[in-house]
C-alpha cells in the first residue's frame, strides 16, 4: 500500500514538474523589447530632499521624462499619462518613474514635492529629480538623447522633447521595434497609443 501511495505521490510530482519547468524558464526569459543602450549614471535630489542615483532604480522597471513644473504646453499631458502607468502599476515596489526638471533654479525640492502633491503622484518609487541645470541638460541631451535646452522666444522659457525612455531592471533602456522592425527607441509621452504601448512593455519587462 505504501509502494502505491509512493509512486503515486512522485507521478504527481513529474507531472507538476513537467507543467512548472517551462513557466520557471519563461520567468527568467527575456522579452522581445530591444536593448537601445545603458542608462548614463547619474545622481541628483528628490522632492524629499534626498539623493537618488540610478542604482537606486536597479531591480526596477522605471519611465524617465524631462519636464519642468511651470510648463504651459507639454508637460501637463505628460505628467497627466505618468499618472496613468502610476495607476495601473500602483503598489508595485518594482516600477517606478523619474521626472527630471530642465529648470533645476527654480524646481527646487521644495517647489518639486509641492507640484507631486498637487500633480497626486504617490508612488514612493516616483521621484521628482532636481540639480544642477549644465548637469541635467548634459544627461538629457548627451545621455539619453533627448533634447532639453533654454529657449527665452517659447512659452514658459525652455523646450525638451515629450517622449518616455523605457528602463528595465539591470539599467538598460529598452523598446519595442515598429512595424518594420525597427526599434522605436522611445515612447511618446503626449499620445495615447504611446502611453499604451509603454503599458504593456513595462508588463513585459517586469515579469523578465
Amino acid at each position: 500500500m505504501k509502494n502505491k501511495s509512493y509512486i503515486g505521490i512522485s507521478f504527481i510530482v513529474l507531472i507538476f514538474g513537467i507543467w512548472a519547468v517551462p513557466k520557471i524558464v519563461d520567468r527568467f526569459k527575456k522579452s522581445d523589447l530591444t536593448e537601445i543602450g545603458t542608462v548614463p549614471e547619474f545622481e541628483l535630489t528628490d522632492q524629499n530632499n534626498k539623493k537618488i542615483s540610478g542604482k537606486d532604480y536597479l531591480g526596477k522597471v522605471y519611465v524617465v521624462e524631462f519636464f519642468f513644473s511651470t510648463c504651459p504646453s507639454i508637460c501637463p499631458i505628460m505628467n497627466q499619462n505618468m499618472l496613468k502607468l502610476q495607476e495601473e502599476y500602483y503598489g508595485n515596489p518594482e516600477f517606478g518613474i523619474a521626472s527630471v526638471s530642465i529648470n533645476p533654479e527654480y524646481d527646487t525640492p521644495q517647489v518639486l514635492k509641492e507640484h507631486a502633491e498637487k500633480l497626486g503622484a504617490k508612488h514612493y518609487n516616483w521621484h521628482f529629480l532636481t540639480g544642477n541645470r549644465d548637469y541635467i541638460h548634459n544627461l538629457a541631451m548627451k545621455g539619453f538623447n533627448l533634447y532639453a535646452g533654454e529657449n527665452k522666444n517659447v512659452a514658459g522659457g525652455f523646450e525638451h522633447s515629450g517622449l518616455f525612455a523605457l528602463v528595465d531592471k539591470d539599467g538598460n533602456i529598452r523598446s519595442r521595434k515598429d512595424n518594420y522592425g525597427n526599434p522605436i527607441t522611445y515612447y511618446d509621452g503626449l499620445d495615447d497609443a504611446g502611453v499604451l504601448a509603454i503599458k504593456e512593455d513595462i508588463k513585459k519587462l517586469l515579469a523578465e
